[in-house]
């Protein structure tokens, strides 16, 4: 398959809390730094984004946490830091952008698992630091993976009001707002700034894997048809949500052109993230 940039991975090493575990269970992996880097190795991973899974009962993993996994890594993990929807975490998440501007990618928000809008006015700082730094703020969309979450807040359309009012601002919409992937593709098409990524789509373990994988590629290339081209499609895996084979495997099965795939693999992370 060549060449491959990861845009969505977790990892918390062996933290027990870890509320990713069950899937790590699930697909078979043991989770932990050293198995992710052999994975990255084995699959021609060149970098990934290490984003915080969820820990405890339901916070984030700490920041600091992410950097220090990404400094073990040796440069194979780069860090996006999750913030959650109140005054102070913004604070400290943008004093500890400052602390690690060169080696940040970005900002994540978790919509839906939180019950706030994107254009939450809490977020306002936030996102002039990311358009001032051209950082992409990536976001929860879609299916959330616990029946708490709430699918009004997590809803990919809601995208649209903040891409409007921001046109500077490179948004991500993780998991393609799955399975309101259509939708992600309009915006995708609408806003220049707008960019989808195609994370944890394919879960192991499924009654219907082999046909589910169809069905979802059959969507994601019609999306790409849709969105008038793969120019802002993002591979990624949500590890240990997707394993790499299963990400790869989608990708592979796209009705799409040998440059397209390249575009989705990388290309597009490479440009995006300034890889």
């Amino acid at each position: 398959m060549g060449k491959v940039i990861d845009a969505h991975i977790h990892c918390s090493d062996k933290r027990s809390d870890d509320t990713l575990r069950p899937y790590a269970k699930l697909n078979g992996l043991r989770y932990d730094l050293d198995e992710l880097l052999v994975k990255m190795q084995e699959h021609g991973v060149e970098h990934g984004l290490l984003l915080s899974p969820p820990v405890g009962s339901g916070e984030p993993l700490p920041n600091l946490e992410v950097l220090r996994l990404c400094a073990r890594s040796k440069g194979k993990l780069l860090p996006v830091f999750t913030v959650e929807p109140t005054v102070k975490a913004v604070r400290e998440a943008l004093a500890l952008a400052s602390k690690s501007k060169g080696l940040l990618k970005g900002f994540k928000i978790w919509l839906g698992y939180r019950k706030v809008f994107a254009t939450d006015r809490v977020y306002s700082p936030l996102y002039d630091h990311a358009e001032k730094n051209e950082l992409p703020v990536l976001f929860h969309t879609g299916d959330t993976a616990t029946s708490t979450g709430s699918l009004v807040h997590a809803h990919p359309l809601t995208i649209d009001a903040l891409a409007n009012a921001r046109p500077d601002l490179r948004i991500v919409v993780c998991h393609m707002g799955n399975p309101w992937i259509v939708d992600t593709a309009e915006l995708l098409y609408k806003h220049p700034n707008v960019f989808g990524d195609i994370s944890g789509l394919v879960v192991g373990g499924a009654a219907y894997k082999k046909e589910y994988s169809a069905m979802m590629s059959r969507r994601l290339s019609e999306a790409v048809y849709y969105a008038g081209g793969a120019d802002k499609i993002l591979f990624g895996t949500d590890y240990p949500v997707e394993t790499y084979e299963n990400g790869i495997a989608l990708v592979s099965g796209l009705d799409v052109s040998r440059q397209d795939r390249e575009k989705i693999l990388w290309r597009n992370a490479a440009r995006l993230f300034s890889l």
